[in-house]
């Protein structure tokens, strides 16, 4: 899951990132309205958290103008301000949910995957490539009957493949997607966590689901392998 935080409160904004990063989603963030319409424009999220009272432009305005411009990406409403007609007023502006500080990270995520099951018809809830099956709201693998034992990168690694299985996706498509949008790290850290997927996916299977395609990138197999 791909995710938009939008809040112009530093420490909050970069504890939700922490929190949403150990749930294995790739977080970018933004401290204005102005500067989150922006990010919300040039890339493809999967839903947006999204401040009310910030600087620039609130956030009741950038979901008005992302929604007046056919942009359906869920919104979650974040603010501190507790009441019925804040509450009201958001959703009306065309936010999918609305939660109130101070809240879990725990709770957060949930909403978010809640959030994703319901504005997203083509994302099932398990994903499945042959006999290879993803759940990642439960954050569970299975090969056949087998339960695998992944880290929450990992899987977020091969839910972005399974998402995409068939198509060759590139090393910076999964850096965007599974980390973030400004990752300046070793790029090679894919490559590492490939190894990993085929180590714990493939071999003790005998698959090769996850191909490797020189100069192009990587592509999970329909059949599963």
């Amino acid at each position: 899951m791909r995710v938009l935080v939008v809040d112009d409160e530093m420490r909050l904004a970069d504890g939700v990132r922490l929190g949403l990063e150990a749930e294995g989603c790739a977080v970018d963030v933004a401290h204005s309205g102005t500067d989150g319409l922006w990010l919300a424009r040039e890339n493809p999220y999967d839903v947006i958290v999204l401040d009310i009272m910030m600087p620039g432009m609130s956030g009741y305005r950038v979901c008005q103008t992302l929604r007046a411009e056919k942009n359906w990406t869920p919104i979650l409403m974040l603010t501190a301000k507790d009441g019925d007609w804040d509450e009201i007023e958001a959703l009306d502006t065309g936010a999918d949910d609305y939660l109130t500080k101070p809240f879990s990270s725990a709770v957060l995520a949930a909403r978010l995957r809640a959030l994703l099951r319901r504005g997203a018809r083509d994302r099932p809830a398990v994903l499945e490539a042959g006999d290879l099956r993803v759940d990642p709201a439960a954050k569970r693998v299975w090969r056949g009957g087998t339960e695998l034992e992944l880290t929450a990168r990992e899987i977020a690694v091969l839910e972005f493949l399974i998402r995409r299985k068939g198509e060759v996706v590139s090393k910076r498509d999964v850096l965007a997607n599974v980390w973030d949008f400004d990752f300046e790290g070793d790029p090679n850290i894919v490559e590492v966590y490939i190894r990993h997927l085929r180590n714990k996916v493939d071999r003790p299977f005998q698959r090769s689901a996850i191909e490797t395609l020189r100069g192009a990138g990587y592509r999970l197999a329909a059949h599963g392998g």
